[in-house]
């Protein structure tokens, strides 16, 4: 699905979320997360070994409600792909400088600040991975 131009705003400057992705016996989990648009897609982080990366190995389906501070937000209705494949950590860097909004130099991360390299390697080290969410419905009050 492509985001109207006003969606996408919202996106591009709001990257607060909850993502609700579905336990066992069918109830719903909900985790805060970032979430952001690379290439006109909506990405997030996690790893290989949380709960909500099992959960959506068996049922890809999930809701991510994304906010501000305010009272305007966004709900997704969503697919998951999970990338976890030998380019997760170059994604990762990806998806965090623009999550930053630093398109050069290093990143912070946990307090600290790493160059480029060491940020990749340490996403590769946590098994991180990039969920990529095949958006089917929007709606929400921004």
């Amino acid at each position: 699905m492509t985001f109207t131009a006003e969606q996408s705003r919202f996106l591009e400057s709001h990257h607060s979320a909850a993502m609700i992705t579905i336990g066992e016996g069918g109830i719903p989990k909900a985790v805060r997360v970032g979430v952001v648009l690379v290439s006109g897609r909506l990405w997030s982080s996690g790893t290989k070994d949380r709960v909500r990366t099992s959960r959506l190995r068996r049922d890809p389906r999930c809701t991510v409600f994304v906010f501000d501070p305010g009272f305007t937000w966004l709900t997704l209705e969503a697919t998951v792909a999970i990338n976890d494949g030998p380019d997760a950590a170059e994604q990762s860097l990806r998806l965090f400088r623009m999550m930053q909004n630093r398109p050069t130099g290093p990143l912070s991360w946990f307090g600290g600040q790493l160059d480029e390299a060491a940020f990749v390697q340490k996403m590769a080290d946590e098994g991180r991975v990039v969920y990529e969410f095949d958006v089917h419905r929007v709606y929400g009050a921004f």
